[in-house]
Protein backbone atom coordinates (compact mmCIF):
# COMPACT_ATOMS: atom_id res chain seq x y z
CA UNK A 1 0.00 0.00 0.00
CA UNK A 2 1.27 3.46 -0.89
CA UNK A 3 0.19 6.61 0.91
CA UNK A 4 -0.58 9.39 -1.53
CA UNK A 5 1.55 12.37 -0.60
CA UNK A 6 1.14 15.80 -2.16
CA UNK A 7 4.15 15.08 -4.37
CA UNK A 8 2.67 11.79 -5.55
CA UNK A 9 -0.70 13.42 -6.19
CA UNK A 10 1.01 16.01 -8.38
CA UNK A 11 2.91 13.27 -10.21
CA UNK A 12 -0.36 11.44 -10.86
CA UNK A 13 -1.94 14.63 -12.19
CA UNK A 14 1.00 15.14 -14.55
CA UNK A 15 0.85 11.51 -15.62
CA UNK A 16 -2.88 11.86 -16.33
CA UNK A 17 -2.05 14.71 -18.72
CA UNK A 18 0.59 12.58 -20.46
CA UNK A 19 -1.67 9.54 -20.69
CA UNK A 20 -5.25 10.89 -20.74
CA UNK A 21 -6.61 7.44 -21.62
CA UNK A 22 -5.48 6.33 -18.14
CA UNK A 23 -6.63 9.45 -16.29
CA UNK A 24 -9.35 7.54 -14.40
CA UNK A 25 -7.05 4.62 -13.55
CA UNK A 26 -4.71 5.86 -10.83
CA UNK A 27 -3.16 2.41 -10.43
CA UNK A 28 -2.23 2.30 -14.11
CA UNK A 29 -0.80 5.82 -13.87
CA UNK A 30 1.25 4.78 -10.87
CA UNK A 31 2.59 1.79 -12.82
CA UNK A 32 3.62 4.15 -15.63
CA UNK A 33 5.42 6.41 -13.15
CA UNK A 34 7.20 3.42 -11.61
CA UNK A 35 8.13 2.06 -15.05
CA UNK A 36 9.68 5.41 -15.95
CA UNK A 37 11.59 5.41 -12.67
CA UNK A 38 12.89 1.90 -13.27
CA UNK A 39 13.98 2.86 -16.78
CA UNK A 40 15.71 5.98 -15.47
CA UNK A 41 17.54 3.93 -12.83
CA UNK A 42 18.75 1.55 -15.51
CA UNK A 43 19.92 4.44 -17.68
CA UNK A 44 21.76 6.04 -14.76
CA UNK A 45 23.43 2.75 -13.82
CA UNK A 46 24.53 2.20 -17.42
CA UNK A 47 25.87 5.75 -17.66
CA UNK A 48 27.81 5.30 -14.42
CA UNK A 49 29.29 2.02 -15.66
CA UNK A 50 30.23 3.60 -18.99
CA UNK A 51 31.93 6.47 -17.16
CA UNK A 52 33.96 3.97 -15.11
CA UNK A 53 34.92 2.03 -18.25
CA UNK A 54 36.07 5.23 -19.94
CA UNK A 55 38.18 6.15 -16.90
CA UNK A 56 39.80 2.70 -16.93
CA UNK A 57 40.48 2.89 -20.66
CA UNK A 58 42.00 6.34 -20.21
CA UNK A 59 44.66 5.08 -17.78
CA UNK A 60 45.05 1.58 -19.21
CA UNK A 61 48.67 0.95 -20.07
CA UNK A 62 49.88 4.22 -18.59
CA UNK A 63 51.95 2.38 -15.97
CA UNK A 64 53.29 -0.34 -18.24
CA UNK A 65 56.84 1.00 -18.14
CA UNK A 66 56.98 1.62 -14.39
CA UNK A 67 58.29 -1.88 -13.71
CA UNK A 68 61.06 -3.47 -15.76
CA UNK A 69 60.11 -6.47 -17.89
CA UNK A 70 61.90 -8.93 -15.64
CA UNK A 71 60.65 -7.49 -12.36
CA UNK A 72 59.45 -10.85 -11.07
CA UNK A 73 62.83 -12.45 -11.52
CA UNK A 74 64.53 -9.51 -9.85
CA UNK A 75 62.12 -9.71 -6.93
CA UNK A 76 62.64 -13.45 -6.54
CA UNK A 77 66.43 -13.03 -6.65
CA UNK A 78 66.25 -10.65 -3.70
CA UNK A 79 64.97 -13.41 -1.43
CA UNK A 80 67.36 -15.97 0.03
CA UNK A 81 66.74 -19.55 -0.97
Amino acid sequence: MITESDELAQALERAAKLWPELAQERTALLRKIVDLGVEDLGNRANAKMEKRKQAILKVAGSLSEVWPENWRNELRNEWPE
